[in-house]
């Protein structure tokens, strides 16, 4: 084919290691900054209730569209990202989200809610999730996939982190130190977080885009010489028995996460008995673990071996909450017995990031083709992230049907056992990725 045809020259430039890590830099700061938006009842559940002056259940309802949409999305969003510029969709995302947030700070109808919240499934959804996953891929060399990938879950923790912080200073500030009332504050904290989604996408656009990675070439000149066919490309992702077993591990993976959420009510029941602030103090420096986990895991990945680390990680995470479902029945003396919990609290945190900071970077050992790249992270996702919709469901059900200990101890031991599923499935991912390489080299 004629390169000229194709708008690609003979003279490849290669990216800069600095000019790609501006970009990863650019990534985190976006993926941190463009959730927490939706996710402020983590913090502000009251102050949120009284705002919009609705009850718990209506809430619920809002996240429960909020779900639905993103699992609808999950595949379309990888069909887009193959079509349209990663890094458009993720300008336009940021913006369209921080702009939909002004309309939020308005305390608007529950109607008008829940058109905010299903925009919010496209926004972060459809136009943002594939993208940034695929962007990231293209960007990181070969060797750089751990890492990269690790940094962008640990640094997204981190600007979360940071974010939240000033946010919560915001807060307090006009609601204690000068008298505000809550629906006030609240309503500061939504400016803060629509305005840096609103100013990061407007700088995203403003930056000058680098030159091409020789990935970025391929797929043009791929889109160009290549007629799309969904249901074909789907036959053809279908046939790659890697990304099937890359499915299981984010799906294992991604229910040890789920897990963590359940940490805080554990830690207040049977003779655990920890008061409502001490679990919250603990579970908050588990969330500072994101960026150790994350950041460690993907550097740790790309030292040693990917799969090696994730499968570790995946056993080591079973270890721990079969040590969470057992420890409270050993009658250890009590305040030694709730430190070593506490530990084991922060271990699993840090595990489970790591485990999410690599499971994405198994695309490259997939042997997916470029050009649906993104249409695999759609697939995976589908897929990987199908415990949104049946593991509160199992939680909910376990909780109640054993009040107390009990049910944390079963639900605790059924996340150990899919833990261990996807530790095998890394190691049989390992297997295969080592019989092709033998192949090769033949």
């Amino acid at each position: 084919m004629d390169k000229t045809l194709t708008g690609i020259t003979p003279a490849v430039v290669e990216t800069s290691r600095s000019q790609r890590y501006i970009q990863l830099l650019l990534l985190v700061i976006a993926a941190g900054a463009i959730y927490p938006l939706l996710y402020l009842r983590q913090v502000y559940q009251t102050p949120m209730l009284e705002f919009f002056h609705i009850d718990n259940s209506q809430l619920g309802y809002l996240y429960s569209i909020l779900g639905t949409v993103f699992l609808l999305c999950y595949l379309p969003s990888g069909w887009l990202a193959d079509r349209i510029a990663p890094r458009f969709l993720i300008c336009f995302s940021l913006i369209a989200t921080g702009a939909l947030g002004l309309v939020y700070s308005t305390a608007p109808s529950l109607p008008v809610l829940l058109v905010v919240f299903c925009c919010w499934g496209l926004t972060t959804g459809l136009t943002f999730w594939a993208s940034i996953l695929k962007r990231v891929k293209t960007i990181a060399a070969h060797d750089e996939q751990g890492r990269f990938f690790g940094l962008l879950d640990g640094g997204r923790g981190l600007i979360e982190a940071l974010l939240a912080t000033i946010a919560l200073v915001i807060f307090a500030a006009a609601t204690e130190k000068h008298g505000l009332p809550t629906n006030v504050g609240f309503r500061y904290v939504v400016y803060l977080y629509s305005g840096f989604c609103i100013g990061l996408g407007l700088l995203m656009v403003m930056v000058k885009e680098p030159p091409a990675t020789q990935q970025e070439l391929q797929q043009a000149a791929d889109n160009l010489s290549q007629k799309h066919n969904l249901w074909r490309d789907l036959v053809t992702l279908m046939r790659i028995p890697q990304l099937w077993l890359m499915a299981a591990v984010v799906f294992c993976g991604y229910q040890i996460f789920w897990a963590t959420y359940s940490f805080s009510a554990y830690l207040q029941v049977g003779d655990l008995k920890m008061t409502v602030v001490m679990a919250g103090t603990l579970t908050t420096l588990k969330l500072w673990m994101r960026p150790i986990g994350g950041i460690g895991g993907g550097y740790l990945g790309d030292r040693f071996s990917t799969l090696g680390v994730l499968s570790t990680a995946l056993f080591l995470a079973a270890i721990g909450l079969v040590a969470l479902a057992v420890l409270p029945t050993m009658h250890i003396e009590p305040r030694v017995g709730v430190a070593v919990i506490a530990v084991v609290v922060l271990v699993i945190g840090i595990l489970t990031y790591a485990i999410r900071g690599l499971y994405w970077s198994l695309l490259d050992d997939c042997g997916i083709p470029l050009r649906i790249t993104g249409l695999a992270i759609g697939l995976v996702s589908l897929i990987g992230y199908s415990p949104d919709v049946f593991l509160p469901l199992v939680n909910g059900w376990t909780t109640e049907h054993f009040p107390g200990l009990p049910g944390y101890q079963i639900y605790f031991s059924y996340i150990a056992v899919v833990s261990v599923i996807g530790g095998v499935a890394a190691l049989a991912l390992m297997g295969m990725r080592k019989t092709v390489a033998k192949d090769a080299i033949r």
